[in-house]
């Protein structure tokens, strides 16, 4: 798989995670923040923490850690079967 493939499997996913129920299209913007520091980070709880810095700085809003870790799981999940690390 490769990077633009991974970077568009992992766009799906959060638009479907839809943390604050305000739509697949509403998180445009943490999307690609997210999607982002995906292409550095390899842990699940480092990342869960930066996707929950980037939905807390847009909306002002708190996501609990858990729910971060979960989708972070499924993102690290997508990451490393395009490295074919699986």
């Amino acid at each position: 798989m490769e990077n633009i493939e991974m970077n568009r499997k992992a766009v799906r996913l959060l638009q479907a995670w839809d943390p604050f129920n305000m739509g697949s299209e509403a998180y445009d913007t943490e999307t690609a923040d997210v999607v982002a520091a995906l292409q550095g980070i390899d842990h699940p709880t480092e990342l869960a923490k930066r996707i929950q810095e980037v939905y807390e700085h847009s909306y002002e809003l708190w996501i609990p850690i858990e729910q971060c870790v979960q989708i972070a799981y499924k993102l690290i999940a997508i990451k490393y079967e395009a490295k074919c690390i699986v």
